[in-house]
């Protein structure tokens, strides 16, 4: 009986420590079962009910907002600087072109009419003014055509280039027959002059206005408002965010200050600044050269214009000599025309426009009396004393004041584009540096706040 108790405590008895299926082997084998578990736990994101869960989630929140404001921002800024641009440097430039070409072909003709009156040679002055005027044209309608990309302005620019050469070509006969001493020069001048107004005039006008409109877009686009401020709302809504998630932190972990956040919120300060300072100055210069600058210097050269239109019916009235009534009715609304555009141009001019505007008002309003008399001696068929009067070089004589009337013009005009260029050229530079500048600021806010908020869950593993 004992050596049966021997041999069955024998077999009951587990096997010696550290022998093979012994209780070490057999621990080890459920410490590694463990251990895969908790290694692959480590991968798994952590419980959002849990502190570090919910650092996870502001963490990861934070920074996708800070770089979609960033996106935000800098799509905004190459909005505005890009149209600031645009204003500064290329829409004005065709604006004022367009605007030459118009000029350059109505004072051509008006030129070629006046020449036609002295006789069968004008003066050599008009005759390089004639030519001055069209190569002038010539060279802006190359450099329109060239830069437009709107198919309209395309076709108005193409019914210039096609008629231009037909224009030249009915001056040139007319002058050849006048110098002969034929009265068909009169014909041919008198053809040229409609072929200018029912033709190129109003392609030219089509093309500035059209111009003008881009330029006009360019500027609103460049000052506008409501993108600008959806970007500085969202950059507060930024600002207000990460100071909230410091007040959350500073009360789960009792730390006063996170470096990571305050990097991040100093960043999104500099931007807020940085974003106001170069709108505001920007936009307030953009106003400035458009109210101060570009619109009287518009209101001018539709003036101009409308004084030379005036001046081709005053000169071919001479010219057919038929008593054509069309004419003078034809001046007389030029003439209240021109006297409203210089009331609203002397409304819109910078100071330096305002004394050239105020003298071309008295030139205008002495031509309009010299056309009067010039009226009644055309009625009593005087027409050796009107044309004296028309085309003379006296003071008094609507030459005279007519070309007293175009320097004003020219003087009140260039000082209305200097205050645009140079308005328009600073609030272009406002926008210099911004984008890269939001971008690089859009970045720290991000790196900060992974960088304070990663430095928490660090502490929790």
């Amino acid at each position: 009986m004992r050596g049966g108790s021997a041999m069955s405590t024998t077999v009951t008895a587990g096997p010696p420590q550290g022998q093979p299926g012994g209780g070490t082997a057999s621990r080890r084998r459920g410490t590694g079962a463990q251990a895969a578990p908790q290694a692959r736990r480590r991968f798994r994101l952590p419980r959002t009910s849990t502190t570090p869960g919910k650092l996870w989630l502001v963490r990861a929140g934070l920074v996708i907002v800070c770089l979609a404001w960033g996106a935000l921002a800098t799509v905004m800024v190459i909005q505005h600087a890009s149209a600031a641009h645009d204003v500064a440097a290329t829409d004005e430039t065709l604006s004022l072109d367009a605007q030459q070409i118009y000029q350059s072909l109505a004072d051509a003709d008006v030129t070629v009419s006046t020449a036609y009156l002295y006789g069968r040679t004008g003066p050599d002055q008009d005759r390089v003014r004639y030519q001055h005027d069209i190569a002038v044209a010539a060279a802006d309608l190359k450099v329109a055509t060239a830069a437009s990309g709107n198919s309209s302005v395309g076709a108005s620019l193409s019914t210039l280039s096609a008629a231009l050469p037909v224009y030249t070509g009915y001056v040139e006969d007319g002058q050849i027959y006048n110098s002969l001493g034929y009265p068909a020069g009169g014909s041919f001048i008198q053809v040229a002059s409609e072929e200018m107004h029912v033709t190129m005039l109003p392609a030219a006008r089509s093309v500035y206005g059209q111009e003008n409109a881009q330029l006009m877009r360019a500027s609103a686009q460049a000052t506008g408002l409501p993108l600008a401020v959806i970007t500085l709302v969202a950059g507060l809504v930024v600002l207000v965010l990460l100071f909230r998630t410091q007040r959350w932190l500073s009360r789960r972990t009792h730390r006063t200050v996170n470096v990571g956040l305050g990097l991040a919120s100093v960043a999104t300060v500099a931007a807020l600044i940085w974003l106001v300072v170069a709108l505001a100055g920007g936009r307030s210069d953009l106003l400035q050269a458009t109210s101060h600058g570009s619109t009287p210097a518009q209101t001018l050269a539709q003036a101009d214009i409308t004084a030379l239109q005036a001046r081709g019916d005053e000169t071919l009235n001479l010219i057919s000599r038929t008593g054509d009534a069309n004419f003078q009715k034809d001046f007389s609304t030029a003439q209240s025309k021109l006297s409203t555009l210089l009331s609203s141009a002397s409304a819109q001019s910078a100071a330096g426009g305002q004394q050239p505007i105020a003298a071309a008002g008295h030139a205008a309003t002495a031509w309009f009396t010299v056309n009067q008399r010039a009226q009644q001696l055309d009625k009593a068929l005087d027409y050796g004393a009107e044309t004296q009067l028309v085309i003379g070089s006296s003071p008094g004589s609507a030459g005279t004041l007519f070309g007293q009337l175009e320097t004003n013009l020219g003087t009140a005009i260039n000082a209305d584009q200097a205050v645009f260029a140079s308005n328009a050229a600073a609030g272009a530079d406002a926008f210099n540096g911004l984008e890269a500048g939001v971008i690089v600021l859009a970045l720290l806010m991000a790196v900060g706040c992974a960088w304070g908020l990663t430095v928490r869950l660090v502490e929790y593993r």
